[in-house]
């Protein structure tokens, strides 16, 4: 078994256990990280892709390489968004302490 099938093969099962995790349970933070695992997996699989497609002897593409690692900046960003869209539905209030975010009431 080579490196890029073991790495398609754990990209397959985070996005299973992602799925799962947005099926089966019905808490929004669990979705939420559920829906991070897919995306975990799916960067995954595009990383094993770009390096198995890359020539023998040389590195992986850099463009699917700065692909991922932009989409894990805008996922990182979006998981922050979607937490603090949460916590405002279900009625914690969000105040500024010191010019930082705080949740506590």
């Amino acid at each position: 078994m080579s490196a890029a099938t073991l790495y398609g093969f754990c990209a397959a099962v985070l996005v299973g256990l992602g799925l799962f995790g947005l099926i089966a349970h019905p808490q929004p933070l669990r979705k939420i990280l559920a829906f991070n695992l897919i995306g975990g997996g799916v960067f995954l699989l595009f990383g094993a892709v770009a390096r198995r497609g890359a020539a023998a002897g040389f590195g992986g593409d850099p463009v699917p390489q700065a692909l991922v690692i932009t989409g894990l900046v805008v996922a990182f960003a979006a998981t922050a968004l979607a937490v603090a869209l949460l916590l405002r539905l279900m009625g914690q209030p969000v105040r500024r302490v010191r010019g930082r975010m705080d949740s506590r009431g």
